[in-house]
């Protein structure tokens, strides 16, 4: 096929802001001919992603057709593309690819990428891609498809996260990324990498995955590539990639590739109960292309992008990921002028626990300014120091930051047992003991010693801003700035305004979090807020059910039709049976009994057990008879499809109880608390997109938390 076979696709999306393919001649450095140089643009600033929607493909293959002609006239002896600063390309346009409802079209999709990325790896001369910044997805499919690739060691933000929006790497990727840098490696790109948080790689790791094969820094990046691409085309530089395998796979590859698929498949059980469609679907089609062409590949790639994206799984994401996490998450209802917001040059953590050096290190790493922490015993001080510095320590041998930037980040962090060092201070956060009173007067004496505009924050996640505030001189100046741990990992910080903070303050605490690179989100003061208010009916639910005589098998693995990261007893576990136990008994005073409190869970907190899942000898999860012996239970089991059903139901009121008393501005608030607070899958959409779907809010409450059937919520 043709470009002029895509423009009926193409003319479809009229209002696509098209990243141009903008061409110029470059003469090599050090001779070998003339390289013509493709620079990928939409013509805005950093601040507009450029991505690849179906005019920009169209734009980019016609431009390619026209250069295969040139390089067949001998007129240009190589191609490279690169982009506009910070950005090689963003991805395809998730706001396009969503419009595309007939399956016919997505295929259309899918095949004008393979089309146009293969006349790249086709042009009868060398071609080059330069990855000077961001390439995700199809931006990182575009370098896969040339045949060498340099990257720059300031490029952030590099990976296939098809997996986790709800797709497959659909124009080369499944094909390509295994053969050049190895199954393994590809399962971590494909399918680890997205399934982690969307994690993503730096330039130096693509480096070392054998992803690009040189690596150059920023400050000359496009001249160091250019120079390199005239010795490979002069025959001076021979590329070797000890990654790749061979072709056809030998014994030994063929049974790496089977090991990978293996481990991809197990790290998808664990993570998503096989709940979500598309980390399935790509690595499927891993497993079968070991024994592909590429064209074969290719071809099932694209009817594979087609399938999914009709799926409900799909919209659901694309409403999580663009409509949220991408659009409402950057700009936060309810946050007042940005313009009223103070400059923070000096920050004081109260404590030095965990929680609250992991604070000073987030402060200082993000902030760059002063960061001082101080607690009772000077012990204590220098333990939490201790940690920033050895955190540190830990980025700088990873590679993840430089040693300047390390020795600048501890120059940053300092302790005291006293607390005037924060006289100077403009922002003091508290991250002490989960109680009232020791919440009240670190504030009494911290504020003693602060200047009046100094703001006060506090890191509680269940206790009442308002009744800290109460005792205050100045009770306006103090904001609810909730993080979730670990700190370095999760996006959400829920910003808790008590009836008396100012705007001012809540503008600081917006624009803070905002350099924190932390999703905020604007919170009534109700008790547990958002995220651990929902966690918390949950939990009651299943440990209620367990109590009343469900066997702990059935109790806990109920809820994996729901994709959840972690079963809701592991996750106790993993939190502390006490810290859970601490929040049931808050939720429970302030609510009543819809949030129930175990008795059997006191009585292995007294016991000091840690859980009840522990592994026999065989290596299989079960609860030990000496566990159960401590406990006692009801003559009521459930089965699982009723522990569900049941927890649906009781999400669906908690949530309409939110919603009632105002505690956030609407539903997609909560489905953004609860995806980057709590690991709510992006497959299911959002958690009241979810109850919607199935039938627990109509159940309930009578009505859907969102009244359009949108296909997001469909």
């Amino acid at each position: 096929m043709s470009m002029d076979d895509y423009t009926a696709l193409a003319a479809q999306f009229a209002d696509e802001i098209v990243t141009h393919s903008l061409v110029q001649d470059v003469d090599l450095p050090g001779g070998g001919g003339t390289l013509a140089l493709i620079t990928l643009d939409n013509g805005f600033d950093h601040k507009r992603p450029t991505t690849l929607g179906p005019n920009t493909l169209v734009e980019l293959g016609i431009l390619l057709e026209k250069l295969r002609d040139r390089a067949a006239m001998g007129e240009i002896a190589a191609v490279g593309v690169t982009g506009k600063p910070h950005y090689l390309v963003a991805g395809a346009d998730l706001s396009a690819v969503k419009r595309l409802h007939e399956r016919e079209h997505g295929v259309l999709m899918a095949q004008l990428g393979h089309e146009v990325y293969s006349t790249l790896n086709d042009m009868g001369v060398p071609s080059f891609v330069f990855i000077n910044g961001i390439a995700l997805g199809g931006g990182l499919e575009i370098a896969l498809n040339a045949n060498y690739r340099t990257v720059s060691t300031g490029a952030g933000s590099l990976g296939l996260p098809e997996a986790f929006i709800g797709l497959v790497p659909g124009w080369g990727g499944v094909y390509l990324l295994p053969r050049l840098i190895g199954p393994a490696n590809a399962v971590k790109v494909m399918i680890e990498n997205p399934l982690s948080n969307n994690r993503t790689l730096t330039g130096p790791a693509a480096f070392d995955l054998g992803i690009a094969d040189a690596l150059f820094e920023p400050a000359d990046f496009l001249e160091q590539s250019l120079a390199w691409a005239g010795r490979v085309v002069r025959g001076e530089l021979t590329v070797q990639r000890p990654h790749a395998v061979s072709e056809p796979l030998s014994a030994a590859d063929s049974a790496a590739w089977d090991q990978a698929v293996a481990a991809a498949r197990a790290f998808v059980q664990a993570r998503t109960s096989n709940a979500a469609p598309a980390p399935a679907r790509a690595i499927d089609l891993l497993e079968q292309g070991k024994n592909y062409t590429k064209a074969e590949s290719f071809e099932q790639e694209n009817l594979a992008l087609a399938d999914l994206m009709q799926t409900d799984e799909f919209h659901s994401t694309v409403y999580a990921f663009l409509d949220l996490v991408q659009k409402r998450g950057k700009k936060p209802a309810g946050a007042p002028d940005r313009a009223l917001a103070r400059p923070v040059t000096k920050v004081g953590v109260v404590g030095a626990g965990l929680m609250a050096s992991q604070l000073a290190l987030l402060f200082a790493r993000q902030l760059r300014v002063p960061v001082v922490l101080t607690d009772i015993e000077q012990a204590r001080v220098d333990k939490g120091v201790g940690y920033v510095h050895a955190e540190v320590d830990k980025l700088l041998s990873k590679g993840r930051i430089s040693a300047d930037a390390a020795n600048r980040t501890k120059a940053l962090v300092t302790g005291s047992v006293s607390k005037d060092v924060f006289a100077d201070a403009d922002f003091v956060i508290e991250a002490v003991f989960e109680e009232l009173g020791v919440k009240k007067q670190v504030f009494a004496e911290v504020e003693a010693i602060v200047s009046d505009s100094c703001i006060l924050a506090t890191n509680t996640s269940s206790l009442s801003v308002t009744a800290m505030a109460e005792d205050l001189k100045h009770p306006e100046r103090l904001v609810g700035f909730h993080f979730f741990n670990p700190v370095a990992v999760m996006p959400l910080l829920e910003i808790v305004r008590a009836p008396k903070t100012d705007d001012a303050v809540l503008a600081t605490a917006f624009e803070t979090a905002k350099a924190l690179r932390k999703t905020a989100v604007l919170v009534k003061d109700a008790p547990a807020f958002v995220v651990n208010r929902v966690l918390g009916r949950m939990f009651g639910e299943i440990t209620k059910v367990f109590d009343e005589g469900t066997d702990a098998a059935t109790a806990d693995n109920a809820l994996r039709p729901m994709g959840l990261p972690m079963t809701p007893f592991r996750l106790l576990a993993l939190v502390g049976l006490p810290v859970g136990q601490h929040v049931q008994e808050s939720l429970h005073a302030a609510f009543g009994d819809r949030f129930h409190v175990s008795a059997n869970q006191q009585r292995l907190i007294d016991a000091g057990r840690k859980g009840l899942w522990e592994q026999d000898g065989e290596g299989r999860s079960v609860v030990p008879q000496e566990t159960l012996d401590l406990m006692t239970f009801g003559t009521t089991p459930s089965t699982g499809e009723e522990v569900l059903v049941r927890t649906q139901d009781a999400l669906a009121d908690e949530i309409g109880r939110m919603l009632a008393e105002g505690v956030v501005a609407g539903p997609e608030d909560v489905d953004l608390c609860m995806i980057t607070g709590a690991g709510w899958p992006m497959h299911l959409g959002g958690i009241t997109p979810y109850l919607d779907r199935v039938g627990a809010s109509e159940r309930v409450l009578g009505h859907r938390f969102h009244a359009a059937a949108a296909r997001q919520v469909a």
